[in-house]
């Protein structure tokens, strides 16, 4: 899986994004629950995704606009 570049993404991609991926994650976790999973590193994966996400926006949120 290729990591995101998060620096050319708008506030509300970035929203869209966390909340996606805070779903497959969520999904995730119940398939876990219900059956063996294939792939363990997922779960991992998918949650530094969302901090990478979420450091973005505050990264954009602290940062003055000119």
């Amino acid at each position: 899986m290729k990591k995101l570049d998060l620096t050319k993404h708008t506030q509300e991609d970035l929203n869209k994004l966390v909340a996606q991926k805070r779903e497959e994650l969520r999904a995730l976790r119940f398939a876990v629950a219900g059956s063996k999973n294939r792939n363990v590193k997922l779960a991992r994966v998918l949650r530094k995704e969302i901090a990478r996400a979420l450091t973005r926006l505050s990264l954009n949120a602290r940062t003055p606009k000119v």
